[in-house]
């Protein structure tokens, strides 16, 4: 069963941090906790499990939240975001010193919290850090925290919605947008198939034609020119086609 996302809240205003919890919970984050100081945001991330933080910039406590996020690049490998009700060049410029995986500015609507933690942590490079040797295998770092571990979000409306890849039967490019067939859905998505294709698991996508990406584990029947997924036709290139026949006898 997929483990949630935990997230880690420093935030001194109680009221916002309530609603921020409020708003995490019910797309389906764990929230670890909720505190107001940097003291505190030290011993949770000591003590406890953390894929990402929400660090206020203002803390109530001599320690900034900009302090946090210079404390989490020196000593965790974990993506930030900073939250504040300031965007001022001052305040922009030093938070851009610790390299913060996003920043938020106050008031904000849950589908703007909920993009800035999927892009931190799809974004996140979490090979290139502080205390790992160039030989380390980071690929089950890269697992447990990405929120890209067994799904991908598409945004339909004011919503993103968590696709699993196995739900996924092919991807068609129709112009500048591309057509993502599920088993129960459809979804459109602004992005170049090259780019999409990239996102997914390399086991099991592939280009099998200039406009198509299938998921092989839905293909129905096969011929010469075509393969089959859910009574649909999609055409395939000759190397697919010889790349799908070797798969089979082998």
């Amino acid at each position: 069963m997929e483990e949630p996302i935990k997230i880690l809240i420093v935030e001194d205003n109680v009221i916002i941090a309530d609603d921020m919890q409020s708003m995490l919970e019910e797309i389906g984050y764990e929230i670890v906790d909720n505190v107001i100081v940097y003291e505190q945001a030290e011993e949770v991330l000591k003590n406890k499990h953390v894929d990402l933080v929400l660090i206020d910039i203002i803390l109530a406590s001599d320690k900034t939240g900009i302090d946090l996020g210079k404390h989490i690049r020196e000593n965790y490998n974990i993506p930030f975001i900073f939250v504040t009700s300031n965007s001022d060049r001052a305040t922009v410029e030093n938070a851009k010193t610790v390299k913060p995986n996003g920043y938020l500015v106050k008031p904000f609507e849950q589908q703007d919290l909920y993009t800035s933690i999927e892009i931190a942590l799809s974004n996140y490079d979490y090979s290139e850090k502080k205390g790992e040797s160039a030989g380390e295998d980071t690929t089950e770092k890269v697992v447990s925290n990405s929120v890209l571990k067994d799904s991908i979000f598409v945004k339909k409306q004011h919503l993103y919605y968590r696709i699993q890849f196995e739900d996924i039967r092919f991807i068609k490019a129709d112009n500048v947008y591309l057509e993502v067939n599920t088993v129960d859905k459809k979804f459109l998505v602004r992005s170049p198939l090259k780019d999409y294709l990239e996102k997914l698991p390399k086991n099991k996508f592939y280009r099998a034609h200039k406009s198509y990406i299938v998921n092989v584990d839905h293909i129905d029947a096969i011929n010469s020119k075509d393969i089959m997924i859910n009574n649909t036709l999609i055409p395939i290139s000759k190397e697919f086609k010889e790349f799908i026949i070797s798969a089979m006898n082998s």
